[in-house]
């Protein structure tokens, strides 16, 4: 896997761009592995990594303030292609010999780029006038000895090369869909520059990590927290493949999860792909747990917890277990790496944490390199039902935290058939796939409503549905006005405790995707 990966791939170096994600998945989208490292990452481990390509990330700070994040100039000699992007851009320009400041005139969003030389590799088969995406307050006033200025736009050098060393330079975000050549002068870098092939595929993938995880595993058994979320079970899906019945699933139903979640995982993953899977009924010892508690963050720590005991509960009564395999993905690992200097956070928001360290479990992440829509393409090839590897997000506390207030058997049961509709009326309507994240949330709040000739004192419910491109800003859905008036209809009617609906309109930021 390491030698497949490495032979062929660009490597971002992370300056604390917001769309350092976004350049690695573009390059992924060609078909060649793109990985992103922090800019502090030493050069002898960049050069380890036997990359084709380096692209020097953007990010908010200023080359010429004390402390400002820097790179070994060596890297510039190495022979490998470099592209610098807005502060990539400024800091090649400033450790090379050229100038950089202040701009009179700063720039953000749209501008025009004019093209200079038609002939650069960078820009073959780009028109030379075009729309690219500006976010800077700094730009490149004298360009490096052996530098040429490529494009220009009205207000700065937008563009500049040296030829003779494969170094190019860009000051504008080339990744984002703003740019409207932007996808293609990237592409343009990859393939005509740094000379890459296409060899990153998903099923490539999987053939590679397959052959890995037989090899690291050998004989010993694999244990593994199945929650029915797409990450995990695409990671037991892919494991399985590997070791068959080596994995161990533990599957705890917490009574805060969707409708029939535990009969679906049991049907889809132990019936047709053939998992060990022990299901533990763990809800009366959650509810226990939580009755009383209102405080959304003393929910979260006492469902986190709780997990965690009956997890170990389970795992204690088995043995010759060597690893425990965990649904961490690739923007689990680059967010816990901080480009402020080396970090030790390591995120759990996927994963099991709290086990006990005499446990001594050997962590198996098979998804540590993917996104999320490759790991969802992963699973598409794995032969996962669609319906399960498109599903929407659904919070590690479940329920717990879309019932306001206190938790109870009660209003379980009665979000779970209010939000059950909500998702199939989504689907049937063809509307699931158009929305990010999609559910309803159960208020603490009671009021007066009539049904048949019966006053009714029943719980308020919100409709919420988001759309989201990273999940870090999103804007509510514009669902039509027919499709909200018929869930609610049916929401009303045949949900018992419930007899008024709200649609939530706030976006986030100021608001949170989930209520709590």
């Amino acid at each position: 896997m390491e030698v497949f990966m490495k032979k062929n791939s660009i490597i971002i170096l992370d300056f604390g761009s917001q769309y350092n994600q976004l350049i690695a998945r573009r390059v992924r989208e060609m078909g060649v592995y793109a990985e992103v490292v922090p800019y502090f990452e030493p050069l002898e481990d960049i050069l380890a990594r036997e990359p084709k390509g380096i692209i020097l990330s953007g990010g908010p700070a200023s080359v010429y303030l004390d402390g400002s994040p820097t790179i070994e100039k060596a890297l510039y000699e190495q022979g490998i292609p470099v592209l610098g992007i807005c502060y990539g851009m400024q800091l090649t320009s400033q450790l090379l010999g050229g100038t950089v400041e202040r701009a009179d005139k700063q720039e953000f969003g749209k501008a025009e780029l004019i093209i200079d030389e038609l002939e650069s590799p960078l820009f073959k088969d780009v028109p030379n006038l075009n729309q690219v995406w500006m976010s800077h307050g700094d730009h490149v006033t004298v360009l490096p000895e052996g530098f040429k200025q490529i494009a220009h736009t009205d207000s700065c050098i937008a563009a500049s090369a040296n030829v003779e060393k494969n170094i190019y330079c860009i000051q504008y975000h080339a990744e984002v869909t703003h740019s409207e050549y932007g996808a293609k002068m990237l592409e343009n870098f990859v393939f005509g520059v740094a000379k890459c092939e296409k060899n990153w595929s998903m099923g490539n993938y999987i053939e590679e990590t397959v052959k890995s995880i037989k090899e690291t595993v050998g004989d010993k058994k694999v244990l593994l927290g199945l929650s029915g979320g797409v990450d995990s079970s695409v990671a037991a899906a892919l494991i399985h493949k590997a070791i068959g019945d080596q994995l161990i699933c533990i599957f705890v139903d917490t009574g805060l999860l969707r409708k029939d979640e535990a009969k679906n995982v049991m049907e889809i993953y132990g019936e047709n792909f053939h998992m060990n899977i022990k299901c533990v009924d763990a809800e009366e010892r959650f509810l226990s747990k939580l009755a009383g508690v209102s405080d959304p963050e003393a929910k979260r720590k006492i469902i986190g917890k709780e997990f965690v005991e009956v997890f170990n509960d389970e795992a204690s009564k088995l043995t010759d277990v060597k690893f425990l395999a965990q649904g961490t993905i690739y923007p689990d690992v680059i967010e816990s790496q901080s480009v402020k200097g080396p970090s030790a956070t390591i995120k759990s928001h996927h994963n099991v944490g709290g086990l006990p360290e005499d446990m001594q479990f050997e962590l198996l992440e098979p998804l540590r390199e993917l996104f999320k829509d490759e790991v969802r393409a992963v699973g598409r090839e794995l032969g996962i039902p669609a319906h399960m590897v498109d599903r929407h997000p659904f919070p590690g506390p479940g329920l717990g935290i879309r019932i306001l207030g206190e938790v109870d058997k009660e209003k379980a049961d009665i979000l779970r058939e209010a939000d059950d509709i909500f998702i199939k009326e989504l689907r049937a309507a063809d509307l699931y796939k158009e929305v990010s994240q999609a559910f309803v949330v159960l208020l603490p709040v009671k009021s007066v409503g009539v049904m048949g000739d019966e006053r009714t004192y029943e719980y308020t419910a919100v409709l919420r549905s988001a759309n989201t491109i990273d999940f870090m800003t999103a804007t509510w859905s514009r669902l039509p006005y027919e499709f909200l008036d018929k869930v609610s209809n049916r929401i009303i009617n045949e949900v018992k405790g419930i007899n008024r609906l709200t649609y939530d309109i706030s976006s986030k930021p100021p608001a949170t995707i989930e209520w709590e």
